[in-house]
């Protein structure tokens, strides 16, 4: 599928010329003849790439770059400064906002597919979605590496085993690491003064928790613990912002995989407060099978109560009456505390 690529230019022979080049090399084309409106047109199609001038009327392309970077459909299109000047005051200003290249004007046809091609082909590397597992982590990192700002970046992310119920940071402790879950599951909770724990999330292999205190450089909020034996690999504090400032692909796409579950917290909060005791065990039960089980998956769930009614926010005592609530009504089946899932669509259309 051919690439499609943004040329916001005010001149309209170099402007015809660059469409010419580019459609010839086989890549489609859209045309803006000033800031103004390269940037309509950026946020309405997302082109694969965008060549800008600089000095431009209404806009300039620094003012272009610096409204896209801003944007989340546009923050991670690679994009290329075209310019007469060349002066390194203006090239370190494009760059310092963000811009992946420069290129002079009059330039050279193939310095300018080159370019283009180079760009293209790092951003498609860091746009993979890659698998959720090590071997995705380490392709991460080995991608990240390709960049010159990254290539310093630490080899050596040990991995950690845990038993079942091992604290693995605390509650006002302060962030070292960014964690990745190799193998099993961890609970990240709070205590409250009378020691009663409330679950904020569970995460399962092939997921990182721990970024947000790091983020925010603040100790921990939560504390972490393992739910089952469990393996995970630390990645320095170092090394975490190296590929989190570094680049920004490297930034958008580490982001993303960041915040996979931040919708989900926010969601559990609001169930919290709105929806009855049997609704929430309802979803807690449901989020279980996929978190231990896989969503087509079958077979039991084996959690505490303790930390079943840490998940759904109330006393070990209502859990308890509510399962067997649910076992008399066939939605579940309860075999030496371990819960199958008998009827999953009652489950998840319990009323409130």
């Amino acid at each position: 599928m051919s690439k499609t690529i943004l040329i916001i230019e005010d001149n309209p022979e170099v402007r015809e010329n660059l469409a010419e080049i580019l459609e010839l090399s086989n890549y489609n084309t859209l045309m803006a003849q000033d800031g103004k409106e390269g940037v309509e047109l950026a946020l309405k199609h997302k082109p694969d790439l965008i060549l800008c001038d600089v000095m431009m009327p209404e806009l300039d392309g620094f003012g272009v770059l610096h409204i896209l970077s801003k944007k989340p459909a546009t923050a991670d299109v690679p994009f290329i400064f075209l310019t007469a000047k060349a002066e390194k005051s203006d090239m370190r200003k494009g760059m310092n906002l963000g811009a992946d290249d420069y290129i002079t004007k009059p330039f050279d046809d193939v310095e300018l597919l080159d370019a283009i091609e180079v760009r293209l082909q790092k951003s498609e590397r860091l746009r993979k979605s890659f698998e959720k597992n090590s071997e995705g982590l380490t392709s991460f990192i080995n991608e990240a590496r390709g960049y010159k700002a990254l290539r310093e970046l630490s080899e050596a992310h040990d991995t950690v085993a845990y038993h079942k119920k091992d604290l693995i940071f605390s509650e006002g402790a302060y962030p070292r690491y960014l964690y990745f879950v190799r193998k099993g599951k961890v609970k990240l909770f709070k205590t409250n003064d009378y020691g009663k724990e409330f679950i904020l999330s569970i995460y399962k292999e092939g997921e990182f928790f721990g970024h947000i205190e790091l983020l925010k450089e603040e100790p921990y909020a939560a504390s972490a613990s393992a739910l089952e034996p469990t393996e995970l690999t630390r990645v320095p504090k170092e090394d975490f912002f190296r590929l989190l400032y570094s680049n920004k692909d490297v930034s958008a796409q580490l982001i993303k995989i960041l915040a996979d579950n931040v919708i989900e917290q926010e969601e559990q909060l609001i169930q919290l407060a709105y929806n009855s005791i049997r609704k929430r065990v309802a979803e807690a039960l449901l989020l279980l099978k996929e978190r231990y089980v896989g969503e087509e998956g079958g077979g039991p769930i084996s959690i505490l109560r303790d930390d079943l009614a840490g998940l759904v926010g109330t006393a070990k005592e209502s859990v308890i009456r509510t399962l067997t609530d649910f076992r008399k009504e066939g939605l579940i089946d309860i075999d030496k505390g371990r819960i199958t899932i008998l009827n999953e669509e009652k489950l998840r259309n319990m009323p409130n």
